[in-house]
């Protein structure tokens, strides 16, 4: 085989190699997104009740309580931190504007 052919042919072969770990390392990273995707969605309604009592007079009731040393001291109250909450909703703004600047690249990137 000429020189020319078997450069041509050493190029294809490592060409599909790459593409090949290209193919792996995304089906992969799209293995992982799914399943996070899934769990984001399956935990938007607790998020969403969560927000709810954050925004709403419950809330301040039970801050006030545990200032007041009228809850057990035994019990979880990360929930009344002040920025726990506020924190976590910060973080789902931040991953949702995230993921709507992928999309509008990917839909950009992708356009038929």
């Amino acid at each position: 085989m000429p020189i020319k052919d078997q450069v041509a042919e050493r190029a294809r072969i490592d060409r599909i190699r790459r593409m090949e770990r290209c193919l792996d390392k995304s089906g992969k990273a799209f293995d992982k997104m799914a399943k996070a995707l899934a769990e984001y969605e399956a935990v938007q309604t607790d998020f969403k009740r969560l927000c709810d009592y954050y925004q709403g007079p419950k809330w301040m009731e039970d801050f006030e309580a545990d200032e007041q040393k009228k809850l057990p001291e035994n019990l979880k109250r990360g929930v009344l931190s002040e920025d726990a909450v506020y924190d976590l909703l910060t973080r789902n703004h931040e991953l949702t504007s995230r993921m709507l600047k992928i999309i509008a690249k990917n839909v950009e990137e992708h356009r038929g």
